[in-house]
Parts: C-alpha cells; structure tokens; sequence
C-alpha cells in the first residue's frame, strides 16, 4: 500500500529552529530533511552541537527524514581530501540523528566542459563515498542537480549502475530536470522510478526556469505522485519551496544572489504545502 510521507527542508522557513518546528507543527509535518540551522549547514556544526539539537527536536517529536548535506556539491576539479573528511563527519551526525539518509551530489562540472571527461572521477569519489559509509546502515541519496554530472536521468542512471551498490539509491527532484531542460515525466521518471526511494517536491517552468509551486509548472508533479501511488511507494515527499531567497541560498545554489532574512517566512512555506497537500488528496482521494 502507497504511503507519503511529508517532510520539508525547514530552513526555508526561518533559520530558527524553534520557528522551524513550530510552523511545521501548525502544518502537521513531523519530519524534516536537516539542512540548514542558525544559519549554517548541519555539517558545521560539532558532534557536541548535533547532539543538542537532536534533544530539541526529541523534545517536539521531530525526527530526521535526511541529512540534506552539501556533499559532492563542490568541483569535480576540487582538493577531494577534505570533502571525504566531511562526508565522515556528515556519516556521524547521521548516526546522531537517527536517519538513514544522506542526500548528495556528483560534482560540478567545468562550465563549457563535457561531463563525460571527469566520469571516471566522479565514480571513483563515490566508490570512496560508499566505501566509508560502509557497514552504517547509512543509505546516500544522490539528487539531480543543474551542472553536476548527474543532471540529466541518463547520467543519473549512470551512476548508480555503476555504482551498483544497495547502500546508494536516488532522490528524483521534478524542478531541477526542468531546469535542465529535461522532460521529467514519462522519459526521466520512466528510466530512474526504480532507484528513486525519495522525492524532492518543488516544480518549474521551461521557459525562464523559475520555480512555482508543485502542480503549477512543466514538472508534472501530479502525474509522477499517480504512478508512485499506482506502484505501492513507501516513502518521503520532501518539500522544498524555493519560492523565494533565503539564509543561506546563495551557498547553496552556486551562485550569486541576494539573500536576506526578511525574504523567507511562513506564508511563503504555506503555499508550498498547500500545493503539495492538494496534488495528494487529488490522487489518493484522501483527506490531508
């Protein structure tokens, strides 16, 4: 039986964790995909300072759907030693907060460059990914992201045959295969749907690649949750609005954007969860 379970990146919501879990509260969301708190990624912070934070949530009965790491999000041309280092310390602070996975990329590519020049070094790295997560009980999630390697369903698909390993698994995000001039259903959904475990929920538009609310732009939303539900899915929908600049989205996305406090909030967070709860009811025809 088809079962979705709602989870949100929380820092697009206030950079606060108490504001987090208290709009999430008033949402009916107990799950968040841990990215960003006090302003900063979770990666940041200290074994010490992760466990503080998993008392808060504890606290609340929040838990942990994902780690929302920044991990392979730096360039295939990078020093990789410190970033193995990283995704150690992300492997810890998994453990810490009770969750099975980490989401991750497969490296920017060169601007200009052919991904399929640096192929055998993005394997390599994540082989030594798989390797260190290995006998953790950890699962590590890649998302499609715009000008990784992973960035069209054919390279996504790549990867985690080539890697062929039960322990790695992909996260299928509808706005980012728009906003790389994708089709994301049937042809991206079709060729990854069995090795996609968790779903990133924000949706875009062709023609200037802005993202809108799920259902209201080119990433049929709705017609990919009709054939998770069809299929028995069991798994996280993971809201990410996007709708706006936040504390910390600049980082984030690689690139250069004004980013203010002021510019994230609640309201905005609203309409992404409306979206979403009104895709659902529309395709299981329940009450949300």
């Amino acid at each position: 039986m088809s079962r979705f379970i709602l989870s949100a990146f929380a820092d697009e919501i206030d950079p606060g964790l108490d504001v987090q879990m208290d709009v999430l509260e008033q949402h009916g969301i107990s799950y968040i995909e841990m990215r960003g708190v006090g302003g900063k990624n979770i990666t940041q912070y200290s074994l010490e300072e992760v466990m503080e934070i998993k008392r808060r949530l504890d606290k609340r009965g929040f838990r942990i759907s994902a780690i929302g790491s920044p991990i392979g999000k730096i360039s295939i041309t990078d020093d990789f030693g410190p970033h193995l280092e990283l995704f150690r310390h992300t492997l810890e602070i998994a453990k810490i907060l009770e969750t099975r996975y980490i989401r991750m990329f497969s490296f920017y590519i060169p601007e200009g460059e052919k991904p399929e020049n640096y192929r055998g070094e993005v394997m390599d790295r994540w082989r030594r990914f798989l390797e260190a997560a290995e006998g953790t009980g950890i699962m590590l999630l890649h998302e499609n992201e715009k000008d990784i390697y992973g960035d069209t369903p054919q390279r996504c698909l790549d990867l985690v045959k080539e890697m062929d390993n039960g322990n790695m698994k992909l996260i299928f995000d509808p706005a980012n295969f728009v906003q790389c001039d994708v089709e994301t259903y049937p042809e991206a959904y079709e060729l990854l749907k069995e090795h996609v475990v968790y779903l990133h929920i924000k949706d875009a538009v062709y023609s200037d690649h802005h993202v809108v609310p799920a259902g209201q732009g080119d990433g049929k939303v709705k017609e990919i949750l009709e054939s998770l539900y069809k299929r028995g899915f069991e798994g996280f929908l993971s809201i990410e609005p996007h709708l706006w600049n936040f504390v910390g989205f600049a980082e984030l996305e690689n690139r250069k954007v004004e980013a203010s406090e002021e510019d994230s909030g609640p309201d905005k967070f609203a309409i992404a969860a409306y979206a979403l709860k009104k895709l659902i009811r529309e395709v299981t025809g329940e009450a949300r």
